[in-house]
């Protein structure tokens, strides 16, 4: 007989901001839990918008999780526990390093259950980081969509909404919208950055 233990599976989560991904990465970890699996799950400290020691849903749906600078001190948080963990959760995956991808494929041989949430895209609608190859390795996709802010159609994009080019801009209501086809501007939504500015405006110190 085989000593090899059956391979495990990754399941990825992903679609736009405000589709749902970390609610079922949370729904799907809570499960797990109540069929008497061990969870461990891991969020990059990068995002620290909601809980410092949970991922949590825009929904304010939350699971703990350990928050780790990298690809390196996730291992080093998830090794030592290994043997007595079944299932293993990622949120936020896109802002990891590549070496998240054969950590996954060690992970999988090891007979692990692995579930990745992430965006697939940048607000420039460009793969984002990591998540598409971990896409194409994966056992199963859930591409989630969300509602379009302007029309409320279904929603595949994440609009970004003032003038700022730099790839990370970690925030939620008020700085992303999400967007169909027809509504989305990857690199400027005039419209939205003055209303951005005329409310920085009315909220200034001395302003009436």
């Amino acid at each position: 007989m085989s000593s090899h233990p059956t391979p495990g599976v990754l399941e990825v989560i992903t679609g736009p901001m405000f589709s749902g991904k970390s609610e079922e990465l949370i729904r799907r970890l809570k499960r797990a839990r109540i069929a008497r699996q061990r969870v461990a799950c891991f969020k990059p400290d990068i995002d620290l918008r909601y809980h410092r020691t949970a991922i949590a849903s825009h929904s304010s749906q939350t699971h703990e999780a350990i928050t780790v600078a990298n690809v390196e001190r996730l291992r080093e948080a998830l090794y030592p526990q290994l043997d007595s963990i079944e299932v293993v959760g990622v949120d936020e995956v896109q802002f990891f390093d590549p070496g998240i991808i054969p950590l996954a494929v060690e992970l999988i041989a090891l007979g692990k259950r692995v579930i990745m949430a992430g965006l697939d895209t940048t607000f420039a609608a460009e793969p984002f980081g990591p998540v598409p190859n971990l896409m194409a390795i994966s056992d199963t996709v859930t591409k989630l969509s969300a509602v379009c802010m302007v029309c409320g159609a279904s929603a595949i994009h994440t609009q970004r909404l003032g003038q700022s080019q730099e790839l990370v801009v970690v925030g939620a209501a008020g700085l992303y919208e999400a967007r169909c086809r027809m509504h989305f501007h990857p690199f400027l939504d005039e419209h939205a950055s003055e209303q951005l500015e005329l409310a920085a405006v009315l909220e200034s110190p001395g302003t009436n």
